[in-house]
């Protein structure tokens, strides 16, 4: 029984796949409604970024940051390994 639902259900994709027209999705159809009165503005490619993070600073703190801490491990593991037991 269940090789005659997949052939037609098989069937069905085929008949569906090959129509003229195909119906917009929900989100497509919601955008065209929006931008039919209101259309949006151009937008760059890769636009610069406008989010800088909680705090503000730039990136280059971040890795400074990021950095400092890796070398304070390393640091770290290494006066462990140079303590006398």
């Amino acid at each position: 029984m269940s090789g005659r639902n997949d052939e037609e259900r098989e069937f069905d994709l085929k008949w569906a796949d090959g129509a003229e027209h195909k119906e917009p999705s929900a989100r497509a159809r919601m955008l065209a409604a929006r931008w039919k009165d209101n259309p949006p503005g151009p937008v760059p490619f890769r636009g610069e970024p406008e989010y800088r993070g909680p705090s503000g600073r730039s990136s280059w703190v971040s890795t400074a940051v990021v950095l400092g801490c890796v070398v304070a491990v390393i640091v770290l593991l290494g006066y462990a390994d140079f303590r006398p037991y």
